[in-house]
């Protein structure tokens, strides 16, 4: 099951790439932009319980594409480069096996638990 999920997430990688490949953007935009979510992260300092609220807005699809949506909608594409930002970095992190966070533990996503 675990391959199937990270096909699944691969795929929308680069679902994420091409969608990316369709702004005016450059590439290096995109590469500076990736790892921004991981700022979610930060509220880990607070303690567990706001870190995972934190983690979680910062890497939930459906926040990520309802930004996107708003930026089509809107056409404003600032607002569709941060829910193309978001959904690819988020399906990335889910590739790599680090998904949702629960609030009692990091380790603990809707994964399974996070391994050394």
């Amino acid at each position: 099951m675990k391959t199937i999920i990270k096909i699944e997430e691969l795929a929308q990688l680069v679902l994420g790439f091409f969608l990316f490949s369709m702004l005016t953007y450059s590439w290096w935009v995109f590469l500076a932009l990736f790892l921004v979510p991981d700022t979610g992260m930060l509220g880990y300092l607070i303690n567990t319980r706001v870190g995972a609220i934190t983690y979680n807005l910062f890497h939930h699809k459906a926040i990520a594409v309802a930004i996107g949506i708003f930026g089509i909608y809107f056409v404003q594409e600032p607002l569709m480069l941060a829910g193309i930002v978001l959904f690819s970095h988020s399906a990335f992190d889910r590739m790599l096996g680090y998904g949702l966070k629960y609030q009692d533990s990091f380790k603990n996503t809707h994964l399974g638990r996070i391994r050394k």
